[in-house]
């Protein structure tokens, strides 16, 4: 998405919530970052929204993962252009994505564990 807004955190569980089983339910953590937070956010009856508490950045691997995508490829850097910046955040995430390794290790929580 070209911007984090309602209208595209919308989208985005739209998408979540068609994928996922007609006999499964969902549950999507989430920081509370004002587009998260919104009103205007469409509910869904096969997706739960769990936020986290504010000023809790290790509670969201995400964080990790801009830590880790920042030092290892996007920090100490110029950019020629818009276009450059694109193109070496794709190169950064198809790095990250390719290390299933480094995803786990990132991403996973002892306490969020589910069973099978």
């Amino acid at each position: 998405m070209p911007v984090a807004n309602s209208a595209a955190m919308e989208i985005h569980l739209e998408e979540i919530s068609k994928m996922t089983k007609p006999d499964r339910h969902a549950a999507v953590i989430m920081d509370q970052a004002g587009w998260h937070t919104s009103k205007k956010l469409r509910q869904f009856d096969n997706l739960s929204i769990i936020l986290l508490p504010p000023y809790s950045p290790e509670l969201n691997p995400v964080e990790q993962v801009w830590q880790w995508l920042r030092q290892r490829h996007l920090a100490n850097r110029c950019f020629k252009d818009y276009a450059d910046i694109v193109e070496s955040c794709c190169e950064a995430w198809n790095n990250f994505v390719g290390s299933i390794g480094t995803i786990k290790s990132l991403c996973s929580r002892e306490w969020a564990e589910l069973g099978n």
